[in-house]
């Protein structure tokens, strides 16, 4: 469920009628030469603990990647972070800690969205952060958004379905309004983003904790030809697969990882043109063989 943390001076807000869009725009406004209009920063399963040292490895991960973030000359467009922001089960004290570590995003006005994942707990994080509770949900207990780029919209989905139940689902509501969402938002590239791998295509496939509703998705997805890709963390891994001819892409984790032999912690850019996606991985370790990698990615015609 998306939880979105606003810098007013350089976003606007639009308000739309039909299904009921809460639609950002990361448009700048006189302030070209500070942002990097097709630049986006994302990131996922932070698994911030309320009780984790200030030199211990999930911390200090994350808080490597927002100084990195500040001290950028040039900010992004947006930063997303998609999904496990709290340690285990959402307890109010992580979500204190999680604030704390983002909160120089915020001051430096870096636009920043963030999602729910299977270890987050909505109402709790909502306890913490009271200003982020929605008004008035454009679907019933799920906060979902578009947000606008230069490039492309980010479609972002809540996938939690019950904190601590591995599993994701978005259900028939959430379905409905991704479709007309996204035929009312045709005009550029469409980038999906939700916490959950769909359990189609490549690897993800094989990881039986991902999206319960996958084929439902993408038969939303697949026939609007204007969806590119779908990005999702969960799986605490790198990868990159196709389903439909419909990029999936698997970023990397900022807090631990299940296999240390194959895998590291890091974040992901995006840098966007009108055909496609460059993809550099960076990793918290510099020396793993992840760090600097690129991958090239063009859109489906």
């Amino acid at each position: 469920m998306p939880i979105h943390l606003p810098t007013q001076n350089r976003r606007e807000f639009l308000a739309t009628v039909g299904v009921g869009i809460l639609t950002f725009s990361t448009a700048s406004f006189g302030a070209e030469n500070t942002i990097e209009e097709d630049l986006v920063y994302l990131l996922n399963d932070t698994h911030i603990g309320e009780k984790h040292p200030e030199n211990s490895p999930i911390p200090t991960h994350l808080r490597q990647i927002v100084s990195e973030l500040v001290e950028r000359p040039r900010k992004p467009a947006t930063v997303l972070i998609n999904g496990d922001l709290a340690l285990k089960d959402g307890q109010p004290g992580d979500y204190r800690h999680f604030a704390k570590l983002i909160e120089p995003l915020q001051k430096a006005k870096i636009n920043l969205h963030l999602t729910l994942g299977n270890h987050d707990h909505r109402e709790v994080f909502y306890e913490v952060m009271q200003e982020q509770r929605p008004q008035e949900p454009v679907v019933e207990s799920r906060h979902i958004a578009v947000v606008q780029t230069r490039f492309a919209n980010f479609f972002l989905l809540d996938s939690l379905q019950k904190t601590m139940v591995t599993q994701g689902t978005l259900g028939d509501v959430q379905l409905k309004w991704l479709a007309e969402a996204l035929d009312q938002n045709a005009d550029r590239p469409a980038i999906i983003v939700s916490h959950h791998n769909p359990r189609l295509g490549g690897d993800p496939l094989h990881f039986p904790g991902g999206l319960i509703d996958s084929q439902p998705l993408w038969d939303v997805l697949q026939p609007r030809k204007q969806v590119k890709a779908y990005i999702h963390g969960h799986i605490h891994h790198r990868s990159l697969a196709k389903h439909g001819g419909i990029h999936i892409i698997n970023t990397p984790a900022t807090s631990y990882v299940g296999n240390p032999e194959t895998s590291t912690t890091g974040w992901t850019t995006a840098r966007l043109s009108p055909n496609g996606v460059k993809l550099t991985t960076h990793t918290n370790n510099t020396e793993h063989l992840w760090n600097d990698a690129v991958d090239q990615l063009e859109w489906r015609s």
